[in-house]
C-alpha cells in the first residue's frame, strides 16, 4: 500500500456531482447485510479518481471494509480526509471503513472515499465501473458505480508526504 498522504485543495472537497446520470441499481445485500446506494466515480482522463456512495449495513453487527479492487485501477486504497497543519490531507484510513449495525457510512468528496491511482483509461459520464470491497472476516462485496462529472477542484498527489 502506498503510505504517502495526499493534499486536497479545499475547493475539491465539497460540492456534488454535476451530471444527473441515472443511478445504478444497488445489488442485493451481501451475506453481511451490506449494500451501497448511489455509487459513483468521478470522471477523469487518466491518473487518479475516487469512488463515492453510501454504504448501508442492514445486519446486526458492524461491518468493516478493509480493502478494495477494481479492474480500472492497479492501486486502490480506502482514504479519509483530515486536517493536518492547516491543510486538508488525504491519507489511507487506518482500520478501514466501519459501517455500524443498521447504519450507514458515507463515502463523499472531502471525506472518506475509495481512491483509485494509476488509472490508465478515461472514465466518462455514464461509464459502469465494477468494484469489489473486502469485508473483514467476511466474503467480498461487489457493486457497480457510474461515472459522473464533479465540479470540485483537482486533487494533487504529492509523493513523499506521510
Amino acid at each position: 500500500m502506498l503510505t504517502a498522504a495526499m493534499v486536497v485543495a479545499l475547493a475539491g472537497c465539497g460540492g456534488s456531482p454535476t451530471s444527473t446520470t441515472a443511478a445504478v441499481p444497488s445489488p442485493a445485500p451481501s451475506a453481511a447485510g451490506l449494500s451501497i446506494t448511489d455509487p459513483w466515480v468521478k470522471t477523469t482522463k487518466k491518473g487518479m479518481t475516487a469512488a463515492f456512495g453510501t454504504l448501508v449495513n442492514d445486519g446486526d453487527t458492524a461491518v468493516t471494509i478493509v480493502s478494495g479492487a477494481t479492474p480500472l485501477s492497479p492501486m486502490v486504497e480506502l482514504h479519509e480526509v483530515v486536517e493536518s497543519g492547516g491543510k486538508m490531507v488525504m491519507r489511507p484510513k487506518a482500520g478501514g471503513f466501519v459501517v455500524p449495525p443498521h447504519g450507514t457510512h458515507q463515502l463523499q468528496p472531502g471525506g472518506d472515499h475509495i481512491m483509485l491511482m494509476g488509472v490508465a483509461q478515461a472514465v466518462r459520464p455514464g461509464a459502469r465501473i465494477s468494484f469489489t470491497l473486502q469485508v473483514k472476516d467476511g466474503k467480498p462485496f461487489e457493486f457497480t458505480a457510474v461515472g459522473k462529472d464533479f465540479a470540485g477542484g483537482e486533487e494533487d498527489y504529492q509523493p513523499g508526504h506521510k
